[in-house]
């Protein structure tokens, strides 16, 4: 079987959703060959980052994902809600420092009331019209739609009146669905992430996709996930990037006794690169695949690092290291030191620099 798919990822055929599962059963450097190789036709030795600022207005959720860490519960007893005017002077201090995006990623939280989430938009936008607001997830977007009585439609329409102009990929976790019931019971449903990033694609607007594994999924539950994005890719071709985000273990209730070794993260993002062809950028986020690893994966398909962060709140919960970012001269040293070209992007990956 392997000398099979070898054979057919040379050729660049068409996989069955078979031979896609088949592919983790290849050997590391098989895969990473492939997937090196799509990389570099696409983008030679360019890494991407962005100068970015995490701003998580709410840890207060109705919902209870057994694998967070950020939402106030039992584990994290120290709810919080930042004020508008709070969420506007982090995004000025970030912007002073060179902040071309800030990311807005929230808990649900019924509390604050619909206008809360829009008017964070809209004053920041008032204030720094030149930067670019990536925010709201599916699953936000399905919390203010249930919240508000509101269409998906009405709630997207509100999102880029009040001044977002994209969406991140998170929500997603994995698309199955009975996984979905054990880990994410509440939330967004996976036909309805899809739905409501095929809107915002028809819209016009780009979007990010995530994948959330390492958990209780299997491989097999990671192939299906990749294929039905790159299903709605090909409809819409709306996805800028896609970013398989690595479960952390601390602090939450999923109790996963057996966790990813670096070879699996490797074959993921490397897998990902070979059947995700039909979205340009594949990112090791360095915030959950850690910072050295990151840095390998871009000899295994990856060609994004995400970008300085500045502040993160919902990994770092989890015990990710990424509570106080990277600063910008340690990142391109970095990736200079692992062999890459240093290239600072805007959010929809115009460049801006190399370095």
């Amino acid at each position: 079987m392997s000398e099979v798919l070898l054979k057919k990822l040379e050729n660049k055929e068409e996989l069955s959703i078979k031979e896609a599962e088949k592919l983790y059963d290849l050997e590391l450097f098989d895969l990473g060959f492939f997937a090196n190789k799509i990389r570099e036709e696409k983008f030679g030795k360019k890494t991407y980052f962005n100068i970015n600022r995490h701003i998580n207005p709410t840890n207060i959720c109705k919902d209870v994902c057994k694998f967070c860490a950020f939402s106030a519960h039992r584990k994290n007893p120290n709810p919080y809600t930042m004020s508008i005017d709070e969420c506007v002077e982090v995004a000025k201090n970030a912007y002073k420092k060179g902040a071309k995006e800030v990311h807005i990623v929230s808990a649900h939280n019924p509390k604050v009331g619909y206008d809360y989430y829009m008017n964070i938009v809209k004053e920041i936008k008032k204030e720094l019209p030149d930067i670019h607001i990536k925010a709201f997830t599916a699953a936000e977007v399905n919390f203010l739609s249930e919240f508000s009585g509101k269409s998906y439609e009405e709630v997207l329409d509100d999102m880029v009146n009040a001044g977002v102009d994209s969406m991140p990929g998170g929500g997603a976790e994995i698309f199955d669905e009975n996984i979905r019931a054990k880990i994410c019971k509440g939330k967004v449903s996976s036909e309805n992430w899809l739905k409501i990033h095929e809107i915002w694609h028809k819209m016009g607007k780009k979007s990010n996709v995530t994948m959330l594994f390492g958990h209780i999924e299997n491989r097999n539950h990671r192939i299906d996930h990749m294929l039905r994005i790159k299903k709605l890719q090909e409809k819409t071709g709306g996805f800028n990037a896609f970013i398989p985000l690595v479960y952390q273990r601390k602090n939450n209730y999923l109790n996963v006794e057996k966790f990813l070794t670096g070879v699996e993260i490797l074959k993921t993002i490397a897998i990902s690169r070979i059947l995700l062809e039909n979205i340009p950028n594949i990112k090791a986020y360095w915030v959950t695949t850690t910072l050295n690893l990151s840095l390998v994966a871009q000899e295994y398909g990856a060609n994004d690092i995400d970008g300085t962060i500045e502040k993160e709140s919902i990994n770092s919960a989890a015990g990710a290291l990424s509570s106080n970012g990277l600063n910008l001269e340690e990142l391109v040293h970095l990736i200079k030191d692992s062999g890459f070209i240093p290239v600072e992007r805007d959010s929809l990956y115009n460049e801006i620099k190399v370095y």
